[in-house]
């Protein structure tokens, strides 16, 4: 099968990478569900140095940062290189709910996982309501 050389796509590689030069945070996938009483947030970090990522909270605001540095080899010639080095950044907005203080995070195998539990305050209980002299529970 023979190559064409096709010139929008060159210049479309051309622009990403001349757009790449500049350092701005991208964002990375994430997936979030509830998993019973605690939220669980996985994000993909391929390739990236554990030491390098960093989870924190601020009042309400939990942000994921980690860094990917390039390959930097000399005297080869790139056939390709699409990997993105750089910042990889993504925040978000707890609600009220959330217990902030038990917040873990792990690394493993590319994935970063992050579970966010749900404060006690916040999770269903049983109530009593009487009537009558009679009692019953009722799930609040």
């Amino acid at each position: 099968m023979a190559m064409t050389f096709d010139p929008i796509s060159q210049l479309d590689r051309f622009a990403a990478s001349v757009l790449d030069s500049v350092r701005a945070p991208r964002v990375m996938p994430v997936d979030l569900f509830r998993d019973g009483d605690r939220y669980v947030l996985t994000a993909d970090l391929p390739g990236m140095d554990p030491g390098s990522i960093d989870v924190d909270v601020d009042g309400s605001l939990l942000s994921i940062r980690a860094q990917r540095t390039g390959d930097s080899r000399e005297g080869v010639r790139w056939l390709a290189r699409e990997r993105n080095a750089g910042t990889f950044l993504r925040q978000f907005t707890l609600g009220d709910g959330l217990d902030v203080d038990g917040i873990s995070a792990s690394y493993e195998n590319g994935v970063l996982s992050v579970v966010i539990p749900v404060s006690e305050r916040a999770k269903p209980r049983k109530i009593t309501v009487e009537s009558s002299g009679k009692r019953e529970a009722i799930t609040a």
